[in-house]
């Protein structure tokens, strides 16, 4: 049985392909990588921001307060600022997510950061990460890999304004 072009190209989900047949799998696949790139910055923008923060605090010590001044204080240490400023970055690119793809979507995805950030935890700051820890950081890799592998839909799409 020969199997010809238009019948692999139907067989095959347009955001599962890298060479698009029409302008339609080109838009798709465009928001694919799109959407992919994002939510790098916005998984590697967190956990940055995570990791900046917890250095900085570290050596700023415990703030048990409910005046402002000890918190102002910490953005004086440079790793806290440069948190701050990860902060923003994630923040920026969230919302640049959020424009275009479901939350349903981007929230599970994007929570590969907690495990990342569970593993700069245990590599960097001595943190001890239990076996029920693992298997939940584990869990939460499963499902991100389930959700990554459905392409992301669009308020377009959704028929949504």
């Amino acid at each position: 049985m020969s199997h010809n072009h238009s019948e692999k190209h139907n067989s095959t989900p347009a955001h599962l392909t890298l060479h698009p047949h029409t302008p339609q799998e080109a838009k798709e696949l465009h928001l694919v990588w799109k959407t992919a790139i994002v939510s790098v910055i916005v998984i590697a923008t967190n956990v940055f921001s995570s990791y900046c923060l917890t250095r900085g605090l570290r050596t700023i010590g415990v703030i048990e307060s409910w005046s402002p001044l000890p918190y102002i204080y910490a953005f004086r240490n440079p790793w806290v600022s440069l948190g701050v400023i990860f902060m923003i970055a994630w923040l920026v690119s969230r919302l640049a997510l959020l424009s275009w793809a479901d939350l349903s979507y981007v929230l599970p995805v994007t929570a590969f950061s907690y495990v990342l950030t569970a593993i700069v935890g245990a590599v960097y700051f001595d943190e001890r990460v239990n076996r029920l820890h693992w298997i939940g950081i584990s869990l939460i890799t499963l499902g991100v890999g389930l959700v990554a592998i459905t392409p992301p839909e669009t308020l377009e799409e959704n028929g949504r304004p």
